[in-house]
């Protein structure tokens, strides 16, 4: 299983970016794509995951209404669409994949099997 993580880009505060996990190395769409960020000298926070068999989508409190995760199955892909990022401190953005179909999200860190290098995502005032 391998996970590219791009379009992490200098964004200027209250822009937009989209981000893109594309997973290969499996086939289906029994799996779970997490996003997760990091930002310097802090702890990691989940920001978002989708269950992409059955579109079950969870987000932080901190990105509720900003952010948007979707999917193209086609392409085996998950995207997170990222608005108005005046609010949030550069962090490198993760994407990571479990196998398959929770009953409930967010999961935990330690859930997700597998985890992209991370891009990422500068804010600048």
């Amino acid at each position: 299983v391998h996970l590219a993580e791009s379009g992490g880009t200098l964004v200027q505060a209250g822009g937009s970016l989209r981000l893109s996990c594309a997973a290969s190395g499996f086939a289906g769409d029994f799996y779970v794509t997490g996003w997760v960020r990091q930002a310097p000298g802090k702890e990691r926070e989940g920001v978002s995951c989708m269950s992409v068999s059955d579109d079950l989508t969870w987000y932080a409190d901190s990105v509720k209404g900003r952010f948007t995760v979707s999917k193209d199955v086609a392409k085996n892909t998950v995207y997170l669409q990222m608005n108005d990022l005046d609010s949030e401190a550069p962090s490198i953005y993760y994407c990571a994949v479990t196998f398959g179909t929770p009953n409930a999200l967010p999961l935990r860190d330690d859930d997700y099997g597998y985890w992209g290098l991370g891009t990422q995502v500068p804010v600048s005032s």
